[in-house]
């Protein structure tokens, strides 16, 4: 029998934040590494939540764990608790430091490459009493993290539903297709993507949003993407790119700095898609601090 709400003893923010790693790691395991804990001690830690709400909140199967829909309902929850806990502390620990507000900003890999750092660092070069954090994260986890309350703006590409934040606009980049000089492409003017899809490519960020994006317009030519090489990162496909070992569609200013020495081609991708918008993401005004608004302002003043 489920225990009367009245019952209930105030929840316990380390069993909260386990339970959040371990749903999001879809694994006892793999949350008790994350978390530098045995696993057993953490299993008897989510028994002991389990019991205390009178509730399963997880279902266990033979590749992890799943949240059930009580399970669902504590998770949305305890990110919202765990989250305003950390904003507390943060801002708490830096009232005493002598600063005056802090901001933690999320961007994805595309953005970082480019320049954003730049950007964010003039301005605390401006304001030297504001605290600004920057993390890289994937697009999907940038808009939950501030739908969740867990960090104050996102930059990232307007590709991606962004529910109810609100967007600026920030700076925009160009596609291009990279290679070596010698390639028999380098001296073109432009290029269709349906012109490059037979060549040796080096793919980026598997299952990001540019490699959804130039899956999806490569079927629309009726071709499918593959690539010789995959990479995490822009940089390693520059290098792979200089060493002779394929093409790559890549941003401009990223590559540019790669191409010095005659080191790399870059053809313009002749495409309507290949232009890109990057957006600042925020929440309401009312649930945005003084200092993450004036960081969004600053980047936005910056847009081209």
């Amino acid at each position: 029998m489920n225990r009367p709400v009245a019952a209930l003893r105030p929840l316990d923010p380390v069993s909260l934040k386990l339970f959040v790693a371990v749903c999001e790691e879809g694994s006892v395991a793999r949350a008790a590494v994350r978390e530098a804990m045995v696993a057993s001690a953490l299993s008897k830690r989510l028994g002991a939540l389990e019991a205390e709400l009178g509730t399963a909140l997880l279902v266990r199967h033979a590749r992890g764990v799943v949240p059930t829909p009580a399970g669902e309902a504590l998770l949305a929850r305890a990110r919202e608790v765990l989250a305003a806990m950390q904003r507390a502390r943060a801002e708490l620990g830096e009232f005493a430091e002598g600063v005056q507000g802090s901001v933690r900003v999320l961007a994805s890999p595309s953005v970082l490459a480019e320049k954003l750092p730049d950007d964010i660092g003039r301005f605390v070069a401006q304001h030297p009493r504001l605290r600004v954090s920057l993390d890289e994260r994937v697009s999907a986890d940038i808009v939950r993290a501030l739908l969740d309350g867990a960090a104050d703006l996102g930059v990232l590409w307007d590709q991606v539903d962004i529910a109810d934040l609100v967007a600026r606009p920030y700076r925009r980049d160009r596609l291009c297709v990279v290679m070596a000089p010698a390639h028999p492409l380098a001296r073109r003017p432009s290029l269709r993507l349906a012109e490059i899809l037979t060549e040796p490519s080096v793919g980026v960020a598997p299952g990001g949003l540019m490699d959804r994006l130039l899956r999806r317009e490569a079927a629309r030519a009726g071709a499918e993407l593959t690539h010789r090489i995959q990479v995490s990162s822009m940089d390693a496909a520059c290098r792979i790119v200089a060493a002779g070992l394929g093409l790559a569609v890549l941003p401009r200013e990223v590559a540019v700095p790669h191409a010095g020495a005659g080191r790399l081609a870059l053809v313009p991708l002749a495409e309507p898609w290949a232009e890109r918008q990057f957006v600042v993401l925020t929440r309401a005004r009312s649930r945005t601090s003084a200092a993450a608004r004036l960081l969004a302002q600053e980047l936005e003043s910056v847009a081209e």
